[in-house]
């Protein structure tokens, strides 16, 4: 992975667009806390943050949602600091924590959708009793799954986008909008 200094940071970050407000993904947090709880406030279920993306938006929820749960993650990817999407590749599984259980997956973005395919699959082979799926952002485009999440906080256009966990080549996860990047930085 190739690291940006200041100057390239600086310079990729001006040609961004904002595409959604602070105060915007803020209320999406709220109505997808009502959601999750309406679906899950009574179930103690297992929360899967999914890694790296998905920090953001559950550290998000977390204090959000007053019910009892539990917290792990799952870490499956295809991105590796790319822009484009490969194989996913597994890099941690939680089969165990996700038998029997009532789960939540929160991811920051639902794309291509392949991923959070992948992961709910996995978790109901895996013998979870139920899977709700979370994402903050979702991206209007077509898909190549049939997969939809269940809770959905935002949809933006099918462009490049970054903050509140999204990343751009692993950088732009803590700004605090959603930014939509340049064609020319793609």
């Amino acid at each position: 992975m190739n690291k940006m200094n200041q100057e390239q940071y600086q310079a990729i970050a001006a040609r961004t667009e904002c595409l959604v407000s602070n105060a915007e993904v803020e209320a999406a947090l709220e109505r997808m806390r009502e959601a999750i709880r309406a679906r899950l406030g009574v179930h103690d279920p297992v929360v899967l943050c999914v890694m790296t993306g998905g920090i953001v938006a559950t550290g998000l929820l977390l204090p959000r949602l007053d019910f009892a749960l539990r917290l792990d993650y799952v870490h499956a990817t295809r991105y590796r600091g790319e822009t484009r999407g490969g194989e996913i590749e597994w890099r941690h599984r939680p089969s165990a924590a996700v038998r029997g259980e009532h789960v939540l997956v929160i991811d920051d973005i639902f794309d291509e959708g392949l991923t959070m395919e992948a992961i709910v699959k996995a978790c109901h082979e895996d013998g979870a009793a139920s899977v709700v799926s979370a994402v903050l952002v979702e991206k209007e485009r077509e898909r190549p799954c049939d997969y939809r999440p269940d809770i959905v906080g935002l949809q933006v256009p099918d462009r490049y986008v970054m903050g509140y966990g999204l990343d751009y080549k692993s950088y732009f996860r803590n700004a605090d909008r959603i930014l939509a990047a340049s064609e020319a930085d793609i």
